[in-house]
């Protein structure tokens, strides 16, 4: 079982022709209820910031607008990924098998991407390619 699990969130865009990653979020979690709990929070979080009340008073009138029906509905896509208890449990097994979990979804112009994983995983890597590094 691993007990401690590395979680990111980032924004991916393009900026003058390349792809732009931001971070938006990073937590070391000592445990996998506690790494589940995160990337759910962070997934609401951005669904809400990207899926606001237009009727919210800070919102001047006519500042949102819907977009096309043919865009990607990601707020939707994360909080349905949030709700779905079987999605919840399959990424529960991944980390605790020691593999990398990533959820992503994108619109027209971003792309959301949660991951996760072992921090024993990692080190196990790590420690496994210095074993294995050919000195010159």
């Amino acid at each position: 079982m691993h007990d401690e699990f590395l979680c990111h969130v980032t924004g991916y865009g393009s900026c003058d022709g390349r792809r732009i990653g931001v971070p938006l979020g990073t937590y070391r979690a000592p445990t996998l209820a506690l790494a589940l709990w995160w990337l759910r929070d962070r997934a609401s979080w951005i669904a809400d910031r990207l899926d606001p009340l237009p009727e919210a008073p800070h919102y001047p009138a006519g500042a949102l607008v819907p977009v096309a029906d043919t865009v990607l509905d990601v707020p939707a896509v994360l909080r349905v990924w949030c709700a779905d208890m079987a999605q919840q449990e399959l990424v529960a097994d991944e980390l605790a098998a020691g593999r990398l979990v990533r959820i992503a979804a994108s619109d027209d112009t971003t792309e959301y991407e949660l991951l996760a994983e072992s921090v024993d995983a990692l080190r196990m890597q790590r420690m496994a390619s210095a074993l294995f590094t050919p000195v010159a």
